[in-house]
């Protein structure tokens, strides 16, 4: 196996998963691989299929709480799917380009359609995932098309054929679907006025979130029909609660962050503290936003 795995241009064994994901938690995995064209991908996953391992795709590593616990299996990182083309109003871009780069590329392009994105810390396939969104505005708003792998065959499939929600999509539902491009549908833009909208939302988050701090950003859905979760976490006093590392912020209490030394499971506990305190005082059942990644 562990020739068969090598055979790949880019592999690492035994790789702490700290510096791959926001929050800077999480134990080692086995192996990660970094795939350089969809062949090559094609052939690790069926690999892995034939030798049945378990794998998991990551990207930026935010909105992810990945394990304290050994991974014995396969990380996969896309970061070489990193094209951006521009034809026309539209844009196909790769599933590891990073939200905040691809938003001032298309600024700098003299476009306009994702100044709202620029502060999401997370790459163009987990923001499809997740349908990320800020400002009132979500990744789905502008998707025209995806290209996907699944189950060894590539295909495009068009924004029509996909359910998405609130920080929700198909591809949450059906993690079998490996995104590698996007197509995105832009208009012309000027571009001091991107920059002066860009710039004002970074101060507002700047002044509003615990950027300083590593953390997996917000950590639960705003409910329906409520006020926004941070609202309710900070009025029933939670703000600066902590387990072991892991810390409320006093920033924002929708964020969790880690202090310097948190682990997967203070991070874990202490969601499960704050979810169970709002529920018991509102009786609101707060929907996690982030995912548990390599739990048993």
């Amino acid at each position: 196996m562990k020739t068969e795995l090598l055979q790949f241009q880019e592999v690492l064994q035994d790789v702490s998963l700290k510096p791959y994901n926001t929050l800077h938690i999480g134990g080692v995995c086995k192996y990660m691989v970094f795939p350089h064209t969809c062949e090559e991908l094609q052939q690790l996953l069926l690999t892995i299929q034939e030798n049945h391992l378990k794998y998991f795709i990551l990207g930026n590593g935010s909105n992810v709480i990945l394990s304290d616990e050994y991974y014995d299996g396969v990380v996969i990182l896309l970061s070489h799917f990193d094209q951006i083309v521009y034809e026309g109003n539209q844009v196909h871009v790769g599933a590891g380009v990073l939200m905040p780069k691809f938003s001032m590329d298309v600024v700098s392009k003299g476009y306009s359609g994702f100044e709202w994105a620029v502060g999401i810390p997370g790459t163009i396939g987990g923001c499809i995932v997740g349908n990320a969104e800020a400002y009132k505005e979500s990744t789905f708003d502008y998707l025209v098309d995806v290209t996907v792998l699944y189950q060894g065959t590539i295909q495009v499939m068009k924004k029509e054929e996909l359910s998405y929600a609130y920080r929700t999509s198909f591809f949450k539902e059906h993690p079998g679907y490996v995104i590698l491009e996007a197509t995105f549908q832009l208009s012309k833009g000027n571009y001091e006025e991107s920059m002066e909208i860009i710039k004002k939302r970074k101060e507002k988050r700047m002044n509003t979130q615990p950027l300083e701090f590593p953390s997996a950003g917000s950590v639960f859905r705003n409910p329906l029909n409520a006020d926004p979760s941070g609202k309710l976490i900070e009025d029933i006093g939670l703000k600066g609660t902590s387990i072991g590392g892991a810390q409320v912020s006093q920033k924002h209490a929708n964020f969790i962050i880690n202090t310097g030394n948190a682990t997967s499971n203070d991070v874990r506990n202490l969601i499960e503290l704050v979810h169970d305190e709002v529920k018991k005082h509102y009786g609101i059942d707060l929907e996690m936003e982030q995912e548990y990644v390599g739990w048993d």
